[in-house]
């Protein structure tokens, strides 16, 4: 049973690698389970092996097409390609918890009519106070379970798509989420935006209406207080409130994992209420009615135990962590109230199966393999091991020191074990994390989890109190926390390792954590050495690597040579929290196991281009950054402020890296202090040459700017590849320079739908007619390039398709 549940599982993870799905994945999936079910009935007395053999191929059949099946129907409800970008009005329910932000509010729809047009029935709105340079229209108090009419426009999902970054679309697709869009001032005076019912009965409204009364209690008693959202997500799992920085701390102290309703939590909580059932029952109530005799306690207390699971988890918002959790409870309940003694590896390998059953894109997430791996390798490493002084006869001071040893061996297993996971997932382990989980666990397990829940449900003014105590002790700990993050050897970083690498580290760790006795367990810690001191790849002396991000509507390539890197644009701003360098850059970056960056230019000031600088600045080393910002810009003030230098880009700038040649094409000088000019005008322009191959990169230069590159510099426009001028806009690309470019190859970095147009049609067709091939970053994804003798580009939409993906339509 293990096997084939542990093949089920990886069956689907292999599902979700390809670009396509097979054939009536429904169809196939109701043949085979007959099939595998009498062939593992046939097979159960034959040799061990052929057992085993017999149960992967099972396992493994049923988890691809089951997964594929589920993905087909998830795929199923589409919009229209026609009905993109058009107003349409829906009736529906607020079916999530609405998100405050700044501009507005973020919230799942679920359709019930929409007007005589195909919508799919769950779409996720953005309701805007004002957006772009439309109308301006007040947000509605939308909340949980309301029954509203709304005006919206629509689009497939879409996300950017790179390397090691996030895939957003998947992220839909496992939530229902088939369209995004957002919420229009009403065209007509008889559809106007408005709320028809306050409130629609449903299990599901019930739940996401109990999770926004207990968040809007938290917050009102700890308004203006600077951890109000860990506390937030503690209770009711939302996490949205946290701002990036004190992730950064989390993260870079190991205990990200404690801010959420983590399986600890639930069983913690589980437990205090089994504990509590338990012995009132055992009491009757403190009645005469002696309940025990028709009902044991220990079955009393495992129903308790596993109800008040369910209620937290789905608090949580149904994580995997909390799945996982659930689902092992529930087991050890079944098998106590059945009367069967259950091993620990079975418990723990059915809720593996019934989570990727239920949700077979659970296995694209790294919460999944942290939280079944975590509890695998306390289960290898402690069970059976740890049982001295827990005997009956056992003194107080012997049971105590007995659980100290085994709550220490627990966190040093863990630690020690995921190292070779935590590299593959994130390239970066913290090694500050045994301290800092040794002060966070019994901090946030213990007492400021138990204080939240405590004070989300009673009355006022106790409440106010209780939370204001966990809210204070989470600011005591996050000062010791910031201080632990803040060391230079908090974060231990490498390269994402290659599968060999990971594959004999995790070897090596079975090695180190095997029991006493096993020879030389030290030895398994030599392992790590390949994976832990691995360097960023590079292109050999004389070759240029070069990666356009799919950062939106925006700039931003990573331009490498044997030994340098340089980061052209830093992308967009996409929020107050968010851009493209803390969404993008920065992941890629820290996964390719690059610590900084010899050279920054940013182009010019405009928020598509500068957006990322700050984010980009803080969390990576630059040598030294050059650009055409005015001087009081933040990058500016902060590169200074680091003590690194800071130079205007001007025509005639050269130096040379590994046989690789830049040339700063424009400004001049003088337009640095010409104040007619529009900051596209002084848009740094570089020539990068490798081999006999080059590239220009010509930020957002205008006609006027092109044509005087044409006059002063026309040899030395010729290049093989071109970043198209300004996203490829009706004020750029004009016929004259792209003649004497003269490009083969030509990437536009441009947003999907963006609201400029961008590429422009005639422009984009006037490309195509001079034979040269167009790569869209909007269809394309991130594209990367190698030029040496000859000119490599690559596609990451085609290099890793996966099925989920839409049809790339080119020719947009």
């Amino acid at each position: 049973m293990r096997i084939v549940l542990l093949a089920f599982a990886f069956g689907a993870a292999w599902l979700q690698m390809q670009a396509s799905l097979p054939q009536h994945p429904g169809l196939v999936s109701l043949l085979l389970l007959p099939v595998c079910l009498g062939a593992l009935l046939l097979l159960r007395r034959r040799h061990l092996v052929v057992k085993a053999v017999a149960a992967l191929a099972c396992g493994l059949a049923l988890g691809f097409y089951w997964a594929a099946w589920l993905a087909q129907l998830a795929l199923a409800p589409q919009l229209a390609q026609a009905d993109e970008g058009r107003d349409i009005t829906v009736i529906g329910t607020v079916a999530s918890l609405p998100y405050q932000f700044q501009q507005g509010v973020r919230f799942n729809f679920a359709v019930e009519s929409a007007g005589g047009d195909v919508v799919p029935p769950l779409i996720a709105l953005s309701w805007y106070a004002g957006f772009r340079d439309e109308i301006t229209s007040e947000v509605g108090d939308v909340q949980p379970g309301e029954r509203w009419q709304l005006t919206v426009r629509l689009q497939r999902p879409h996300g950017n798509a790179n390397p090691h970054g996030f895939d957003y679309e998947v992220w839909l697709l496992e939530q229902g989420v088939r369209a995004t869009g957002y919420v229009r001032p009403a065209p007509r005076v008889d559809t106007p935006n408005l709320r028809l019912d306050s409130f629609v009965p449903g299990f599901g409204n019930v739940v996401q209406a109990s999770r926004a009364a207990l968040r809007a209690r938290i917050m009102r008693s700890l308004r203006g207080k600077e951890y109000a959202g860990v506390i937030v997500a503690l209770v009711v799992g939302d996490q949205r409130a946290i701002p990036q920085s004190d992730w950064q701390v989390f993260n870079r102290t190991g205990v990200s994992h404690l801010i959420s309703i983590s399986g600890l939590h639930i069983t913690m909580v589980a437990g205090m209420f089994a504990l509590g059932a338990g012995a009132l029952w055992r009491r009757s109530f403190f009645t005469d009615r002696q309940l025990p005799l028709f009902l044991p306690a220990q079955k009393v207390a495992a129903l308790a135990g596993a109800l008040a699971a369910l209620l937290y988890v789905l608090l949580a918002g149904f994580g995997v962590p909390a799945q996982r959790t659930l689902y092992m409870l529930i087991v050890v309940a079944l098998a106590l109230w059945l009367g069967r003694i259950t091993s620990i590896t079975h418990v723990l390998c059915l809720a593996l199966g019934v989570v990727v059953l239920l949700d077979p894109w659970a296995v694209l997430w790294p919460g999944f393999w942290l939280s079944f791996g975590a509890v695998a390798t306390i289960l290898y490493a402690t069970v059976g091991r740890m049982a001295r002084h827990t005997q009956a006869d056992a003194s107080r001071w012997q049971r105590a020191r007995a659980a100290i040893a085994l709550g220490a061996h627990t966190q040093y297993v863990v630690t020690v074990g995921l190292v070779p996971l935590t590299m593959l997932l994130f390239a970066q382990v913290s090694l500050v994390s045994p301290v800092a989980n040794a002060l966070a666990i019994p901090v946030i397990s213990l007492l400021v989890t138990p204080l939240s829940l405590l004070g989300s449900v009673l009355p006022a003014p106790l409440c106010d109190w209780i939370l204001l105590l966990a809210h204070f002790l989470v600011q005591m700990l996050a000062q010791v926390l910031d201080w632990l993050g803040a060391r230079r050897f908090a974060v231990w970083t490498a390269p994402v390792p290659p599968a060999w690498s990971f594959c004999w580290a995790a070897f090596g760790t079975l090695w180190l954590l095997a029991p006493r006795g096993w020879p030389h367990r030290w030895a398994g810690m030599l392992s790590w050495i390949p994976l832990l001191t691995a360097m960023p790849s590079s292109p050999p002396p004389g070759q240029l690597w070069v990666t356009a991000f799919d950062v939106g509507q925006g700039m931003a390539l990573l331009v490498e040579t044997h030994r340098h890197r340089l980061l052209y644009d830093t992308g967009p701003a996409y929020g107050l929290d968010s851009d493209g360098a803390s969404r993008v850059i920065v992941p890629y970056l820290r996964a390719r196991g690059i610590g900084q960056l010899d050279g920054l230019i940013i182009s010019h000031s405009d928020t598509d281009h500068a957006g990322g600088a700050i984010s980009l600045l803080e969390n990576v080393p630059v040598g030294w950054l050059s650009s055409s910002l005015p001087d009081g810009h933040p990058a500016v003030d902060f590169q200074r402020k680091l003590g690194q230098p800071y130079l205007r880009c001007v025509a005639g700038q050269r130096w040379s890296w590994e046989g690789v040649h830049f040339e700063m094409l424009h400004p001049l000088a003088e337009a640095h202090h010409d104040i007619t000019l529009k900051p596209n005008a002084r848009s740094c322009t570089v020539k990068i040459t490798a081999g006999k191959h080059a590239i220009l990169l010509a930020g957002d230069i205008e006609a006027a700017q092109e044509g005087e590159l044409f006059v002063r510099a026309r040899v030395s426009l010729a290049a093989d590849v071109l970043l198209a001028p300004h996203h490829g806009s009706g004020t750029s690309s004009t016929q004259a320079f792209l003649n004497a470019v003269n490009p083969s190859l030509a990437i536009f970095q441009v947003g999907h739908r963006n609201r400029y147009r961008h590429p422009k049609a005639e422009v984009y067709e006037r490309y195509g007619t001079m034979g040269i091939m167009r790569l869209r970053t909007d269809v394309e994804g991130a594209v990367g390039m190698t030029l040496s003798d000859d000119i490599q580009a690559a596609s990451y939409r085609a290099s890793g398709a996966r099925y989920w993906y839409g049809p790339r339509d080119t020719e947009r």
